[in-house]
């Protein structure tokens, strides 16, 4: 039994394919809010021979993922920590994306930092929405990367019944991220974001269906790869920041999008 540790939270699509990416023989820690969705997937991953513990989390509650931090740290090194966790505007209200996807990320960065050794190597998935939301102001900016998390959602212009907030959260967490760098390497650690575009999981499929699907598939026009991403794509990016290759890498957001914040800027600029 292995004595370094792999944390990841999600047991989605993208969980499950970093999950098989980057454990090679360490043990797996995996957490999420779903009982039921931690079964299928521990299931899953202990048919393929991968020492895994699961761990109900509410990313959203600082104390539970204290306790997720504890229970990783008391089962070994902890070599690597990828936050997946999270929910989309066709899941949750605007109020719920907040309190998961900004102040849930922040309770992973706070808490991992506290248990944080040498040559940890932290990932957060934040979105491409991150890169496209507008009207953001340096104060604000401000405030999503340094206000304490008790205090984070505290902002005048914060918004919680704004469709806005989704793209408003993953902003949050690539500035949360670059502020934290420092910090983190005064630990001989390192955290960085990755920013998926469109991406061919279960979660990707319920947006299309809902409201914004139309916005969607225009947004895929005008990439230059011209079609989703997989799970797979996201995963081996993951592995790459986690491993000895990136060990100058740290406080950065790897857009992973298929070039479409790079073609919607190409359509502004040719109007």
């Amino acid at each position: 039994m292995s004595s370094h540790v792999i944390v990841i939270t999600g047991a989605g699509g993208m969980g499950l394919a970093v999950a098989r990416r980057i454990t090679n023989g360490r043990r797996l820690v995996l957490a999420d809010y779903s009982t039921a969705a931690l079964e299928v997937a521990a299931k899953d991953l202990r048919d393929n021979g991968y020492d895994i513990i699961t761990h109900t989390v509410d990313v959203s509650k600082l104390d539970a993922v204290q306790e997720l931090a504890k229970a990783a740290v008391n089962l070994g090194q902890v070599d690597a920590v990828v936050h997946t966790a999270g929910v989309s505007p066709v899941q949750a209200s605007p109020q719920q994306v907040l309190e998961v996807d900004l102040v849930g990320t922040a309770n992973v960065l706070d808490s991992f930092y506290e248990i944080a050794s040498p040559g940890l190597a932290m990932v957060c998935i934040a979105s491409m929405a991150g890169h496209l939301g507008e009207g953001i102001t340096q104060e604000l900016e401000r405030h999503l990367a340094t206000a304490p998390t008790d205090k984070l959602l505290d902002h005048p212009e914060i918004d919680n019944k704004t469709p806005m907030s989704y793209a408003m959260a993953k902003k949050g967490n690539i500035l949360r991220v670059k502020a934290a760098a420092k910090l983190w390497g005064n630990k001989g650690a390192r955290v960085n974001t990755i920013s998926p575009g469109i991406i061919a999981t279960a979660m990707g499929k319920e947006e299309f269906e809902g409201p914004g699907g139309d916005q969607m598939r225009h947004m895929l026009a005008a990439s230059a790869a011209g079609k989703e991403g997989n799970a797979e794509d996201i995963a081996n990016i993951v592995a790459f920041l986690v491993g000895p290759e990136s060990r100058y890498i740290t406080g950065t957001d790897f857009l992973v999008d298929g070039g479409m914040v790079a073609g919607l800027a190409s359509q502004r600029w040719a109007a």
